[in-house]
């Protein structure tokens, strides 16, 4: 039981002083890293064989044209970070499709 209190005291000052730190650039490229990794799945199973199905059009579309103006906002405010993070994505992403319709 008293590893229980431990940590349920620790988890309580964790999100009282910790968390409230995290910044909106964090969470920024947090969402960079989540829009690139939300097709991976599929173009996976495409790749493998285990689904001839490609994802929606407009689904990838929309997801590209995010990340494009979430590249577009990096250029503007010059955060190398992100401008780094959707620029491998990218190159990923699309060595992934060459792979899949050249293969």
């Amino acid at each position: 039981m008293e590893y229980v209190n431990k940590f349920y005291e620790f988890f309580t000052v964790f999100l009282k002083e910790k968390l409230n730190k995290v910044s909106a650039d964090t969470l920024a490229w947090v969402t960079n890293i989540v829009l690139h990794c939300a097709t991976i799945p599929s173009f996976l199973a495409l790749m493998t064989g285990l689904t001839d199905k490609t994802p929606p059009v407009d689904i990838v579309l929309m997801l590209w044209t995010a990340l494009g103006l979430l590249f577009f906002r990096a250029v503007l405010i010059k955060d190398l970070l992100n401008i780094i993070t959707i620029g491998v994505g990218f190159m990923l992403q699309a060595m992934t499709l060459i792979l899949i319709f050249f293969k």
